[in-house]
């Protein structure tokens, strides 16, 4: 697998989102994405008890540890590398989390509007 070209929103060089979690579809702690990464997991998000139990009930089960696959859990205030379809849609829904938009992948852009995302920014609330 060939990662793309290792760019955030902003149109620069992506930085990590998570190392604790490790996160992203490489796992390496970057929303880093590549052709095969059918789900686009490129948006950098901070986890709510609003969002985790959202995506729980629309199928994702985010919070509970599954050790069979090396995965501990979400908590809030974690970084993770969501699906940008996964994202939208609960900005659709009123509950999407705060985004990094400079640990958040480029190609969200083909999905998300950086209006929504700009809407969402964690550097925003600070």
């Amino acid at each position: 697998m060939e990662p793309d070209e290792k760019l955030n929103v902003l149109g620069e060089p992506l930085t990590p989102c998570s190392f604790k979690p490790v996160t992203g579809f490489f796992r390496d702690g970057h929303c880093n994405t590549c052709a095969e990464d059918q789900g686009i997991h490129t948006v950098c998000a901070e986890m709510t008890e609003e969002f985790l139990a959202y995506s729980k009930y629309v199928g994702n089960d985010l919070s509970t540890p599954r050790p069979e696959f090396r995965f501990e859990g979400l908590k809030p205030g974690d970084q993770w590398c969501l699906c940008a379809g996964r994202f939208l849609q609960a900005a659709d829904e009123g509950c999407a989390p705060n985004v990094n938009l400079a640990a958040t992948h480029k190609r969200t852009l083909e999905v998300v509007s950086m209006e929504m995302l700009e809407m969402h920014s964690s550097e925003k609330s600070k």
